[in-house]
């Protein structure tokens, strides 16, 4: 998001920098994601909020419609399903330096973060829990990541078949969160996680068959940085 508005930003882990989320909690910011500046703090998913920081003006058009939000879902987690069928074991425990997820795990983090929005506006809750959840030892290959991910689509097909689903506000690990931002969140989040392993299977010399499909990022508020 700050890097499709120009503007130079330091991305930091606080899984790795505990000083970092030492300074969140200073901050009265219990949880990532967080914008940081000398002039202030903005905690969670909160566009508006982060461009009023810098004294940005957004546009006033119409936020991507519940339904085409949910056919873009859709096809990042079919992307990720064909994407994670054809990865060879070996390559299941490749990592990112300095990241502790394997490309296994980050699979199926995918695949959950899609189905968390159907459980999150189901219970009005979002815990960080739910993100931080590795893959069972059941999903053992690519081919049982795939099915699983197949899983996820059918029950959110058959969840968003009523568009009117997604209504209200859910109290998230960050703050409550209005549904239908939440599910903007997800979309956006899940599709940073392919561009990701899409990422990692390139730097090992194993790039995917199929290339990542340009029009799955359109108009998605992603970082400029894959990591």
């Amino acid at each position: 998001m700050l890097s499709s508005w120009g503007l130079a930003f330091d991305a930091i882990d606080v899984e790795a920098h505990p000083e970092a989320r030492a300074e969140l909690t200073r901050l009265g910011i219990p949880a990532v994601p967080a914008v940081v500046t000398a002039q202030g703090a903005v905690h969670g998913w909160n566009p508006r909020g982060v461009a009023a920081l810098f004294g940005i003006v957004l546009p006033d058009g119409p936020p991507m419609p519940v339904a085409e939000l949910g056919r873009r879902l859709d096809r990042v987690l079919d992307a990720a399903c064909r994407l994670v069928a054809d990865v060879a074991p070996e390559h299941l425990t490749l990592r990112h330096p300095g990241r502790d997820r394997s490309l296994k795990d980050l699979a199926f983090h995918l695949m959950r973060v899609g189905l968390s929005i159907r459980d999150a506006v189901s219970e009005r809750r979002f815990p960080e829990a739910w993100l931080r959840e590795r893959a069972p030892e059941g999903l053992a290959d690519g081919a049982a990541l795939a099915g699983y991910g197949l899983a996820v689509r059918r029950a959110l097909a058959a969840w968003l078949e009523d568009s009117a689903v997604i209504h209200g506000s859910v109290e998230t690990y960050y703050g409550r969160q209005d549904a239908h931002e939440l599910m903007e969140r997800t979309v956006w989040h899940a599709a940073q996680h392919l561009r990701q392993i899409h990422a990692l299977l390139k730097d090992a010399g194993t790039p995917p068959r199929e290339p990542l499909d340009a029009s799955l990022l359109e108009n998605l508020p992603l970082p400029a940085s894959i990591w």
